[in-house]
């Protein structure tokens, strides 16, 4: 009887220890379950990136033409960098030394005022910065828009316009106006540049957009 009653107790024993390590094992596999489902999720958030702006500044409809297609292709809010007093055909005058065009780039206090403002530029993670090429440089008014706000923490891509002048030192010169940004190698695009063209500097440019 004695042997019986130890035989019975074995068995009670037994079958609670695996029970035990049953539920172990079940908590284990839900634990490390929901890791991954975590991991999963910040992953897909650092793909889809943050919200992207493209602000430009377009004199003959250039490179508003270009900034649009970057717009459409990335899924940017769009802001148009509109001069206060507009430019007239003559102050675009590049053959006239007193031109305000002409006048403005030879300043390097001038700052043109703008226009309206972005009320939330703190949203945007991303931002295209777009000029045409004046005397090989940004307008002095991309000059007052980059003094304007904060790019502290943010991507910076600029790209330009021109006939044949290459981008050279303008970015480099907007990138000395800000602090703490990440600025990315910029693009130059003629006045017709097509969209296969700018959507594959987009692609080479590595950078994830939110829908």
């Amino acid at each position: 009887m004695k042997h019986l009653y130890l035989v019975l107790s074995a068995l009670l024993i037994a079958c609670f220890l695996c029970a035990c390590a049953s539920g172990g094992d079940k908590e284990t596999v839900q634990n490390t379950t929901a890791v991954q489902e975590a991991d999963k999720t910040s992953e897909n958030t650092a793909d889809k990136g943050g919200k992207t702006l493209v602000a430009y500044f377009s004199a003959t409809g250039n490179t508003k033409a270009v900034a649009e297609k970057i717009g459409e292709t990335t899924g940017a809010d769009i802001f148009e960098i509109v001069p206060a007093v507009p430019y007239t055909e003559a102050d675009l005058n590049y053959g006239d030394d007193n031109s305000r065009a002409t006048a403005e780039q030879n300043d390097d206090s001038a700052r043109p005022e703008i226009s309206g403002a972005i009320e939330n530029m703190e949203e945007y993670d991303t931002v295209f910065i777009g000029y045409p090429i004046w005397w090989g440089q940004a307008p002095k008014i991309m000059y007052t828009f980059m003094e304007s706000y904060d790019f502290n923490g943010k991507t910076v891509i600029p790209f330009c316009t021109s006939g044949s002048s290459p981008i050279g030192s303008s970015a480099e010169n907007m990138q000395s106006l800000t602090t703490g940004a990440n600025w990315l190698e910029g693009q130059r695009f003629s006045g017709g540049a097509g969209e296969d063209e700018i959507n594959e500097w987009i692609d080479s440019l590595g950078v994830s957009f939110a829908e």
